[in-house]
């Protein structure tokens, strides 16, 4: 099968990773992949901390959080059309994740200390069970599965678009809310995220070995954009449970 005609699982991946630079002698490997995401979400996890100090010393971390997050969208957009600037970009996509996520987690630790080590610790247990899953094959990686979860993920990420867009317009949707609806759509969102993982492991698995090495920076990236997706579904509803029944 060629890999200029496969198309991706992933959202953040797109026909550009798999489509040039094949006469490269080195070779994508996952151990590659799990050194760039590893360090990665260190550079993350610094940032984080560093943001939360500046929060619990009375900064306004709401700006991270938006800078955090337009910087990262401006970015991988530009990812998505220039690959061959990965390696130089998607490091500068982390931080500005690290910032996104600082930001985002300074708030919730702010009102609720105990809850981003929760979804911390939600996103790892998670991880490791989705690889599990994959792993043993009990959840196969099948063209049907694959369509499904991108659709949703679509579907998804549209509505988030709508709803912020509309914020700015003084027009407040379900999703922000405590409701049961808005819970519930947390909770299919958090799924949906859970088994874009098994289409990330699946495209790396299938890819190992033949992608050029410069691809890893690419890997790391949608690995990395699903597992943030992941944590911030997770504090999401961890925080709506928390005002829920407080």
């Amino acid at each position: 099968m060629s890999l200029r005609n496969s198309s991706t699982s992933n959202p953040i991946f797109n026909d550009y990773f798999w489509g040039d630079g094949r006469d490269s002698s080195k070779k994508m490997t996952v151990w590659g992949v799990f050194v760039k995401s590893f360090f990665g979400i260190l550079v993350i996890a610094a940032i984080t901390t560093y943001i939360w100090k500046l929060s619990t010393e009375g900064w306004d971390t709401g700006w991270f959080t938006l800078g955090g997050m337009l910087s990262s969208i401006v970015i991988s957009i530009i990812i998505s059309l220039r690959t061959q600037w990965a390696g130089f970009l998607v490091p500068l996509y982390i931080i500005a994740k690290g910032f996104f996520l600082g930001g985002f987690s300074a708030y919730a630790h702010k009102n609720f200390p105990e809850l981003p080590y929760q979804a911390i610790g939600v996103t790892i247990v998670t991880f490791f069970v989705m690889l599990l899953l994959y792993q043993t094959r009990i959840i196969v990686v099948t063209k049907k599965v694959r369509s499904v979860i991108i659709t949703a993920t679509i579907s998804i990420m549209v509505v988030y678009l709508v709803s912020w867009i509309l914020s700015f317009f003084g027009i407040r949707t379900f999703i922000w809310g405590t409701s049961w609806l808005a819970i519930g759509f947390n909770i299919i969102a958090a799924l949906v995220a859970s088994f874009a993982l098994l289409l990330d492991f699946d495209y790396i698995e299938r890819y190992k070995n033949r992608a050029p090495k410069q691809k890893e920076w690419l890997a790391t990236w949608g690995l990395l954009a699903t597992l943030i997706w992941l944590y911030v579904e997770a504090l999401r509803l961890l925080q709506k449970f928390a005002i829920k029944f407080r």
